[in-house]
Order: structure tokens, then C-alpha cells, then sequence
């Protein structure tokens, strides 16, 4: 059993700058893919960061110098340092994990929500 825990959003004026982290439980190993989704009210769920074992990372467009995904794999835990942030960021935020070759083995936690309003 994998479980995904998030912390760390809120409210925050636009320019403002927060720290999500998600520590994982259970059966996961480093070769796992980390990353973080987002889902805006009447939106699909996006991909915003994405981190490999050996820290390759992988951004959205939209958040490309402004958000810096990080991983811990002796702890287990993913973190996404969002700075600059737009009120477009208000999302419903995502921890991710799954593993490189097989599809079936994805898990998702519950959801951080970060708003950005003055």
C-alpha cells in the first residue's frame, strides 16, 4: 500500500511564494517517477514538475522559472518551490508517484489547494 501525503498550501498574493511537500509511504522505490499535477475548477488535470530518480526534471511551459521540483529518495518525499506565483496557479495541487515501465503502478494523494488572489 503507497500512500502519498501533501502539505503546504494556501493563500498567497500574487508574487508570493509557497513550498509544497508530499512525503510517500509504502512499497515505493527510488527508480519511481515524483511530480506534481494540478486540476483548475472546469479543467483537466496538467502536468506542472516532474522529477526522475537521477533528478532529471521536466517542467509545463507555464511554470518554467518560477517553480523548482526537488526530491529526497533516502526519505521518500517530493517538494515543489513555487515563487512568482499568478493568480492562473490556483489549482487543486497533486502529489504523484509511478513507476518508469508500468503503467499500473501510479498513486496519487489527495490534494493541496493553492489559491492566488490579492
Amino acid at each position: 500500500q503507497v500512500q502519498l501525503v501533501e502539505s503546504g498550501g494556501g493563500l498567497v498574493q500574487p508574487g508570493g511564494s509557497l513550498r509544497l511537500s508530499c512525503a510517500a509511504s509504502g512499497s515505493i522505490f527510488s527508480i519511481y517517477l515524483m511530480g506534481w499535477y494540478r486540476q483548475a475548477p472546469g479543467k483537466q488535470r496538467e502536468l506542472v514538475a516532474e522529477v526522475t530518480s537521477g533528478g532529471s526534471t521536466k517542467y509545463a511551459d507555464s511554470v518554467k522559472g518560477r517553480f523548482t521540483i526537488s526530491r529526497d529518495n533516502a526519505k521518500k518525499t517530493v517538494n515543489l518551490q513555487m515563487n512568482s506565483l499568478k493568480p492562473e496557479d490556483t489549482a487543486l495541487y497533486y502529489c504523484n508517484t509511478k513507476h518508469p515501465g508500468y503503467s499500473h503502478l501510479e498513486y496519487w494523494g489527495q490534494g493541496t489547494q493553492v489559491t492566488v488572489s490579492s
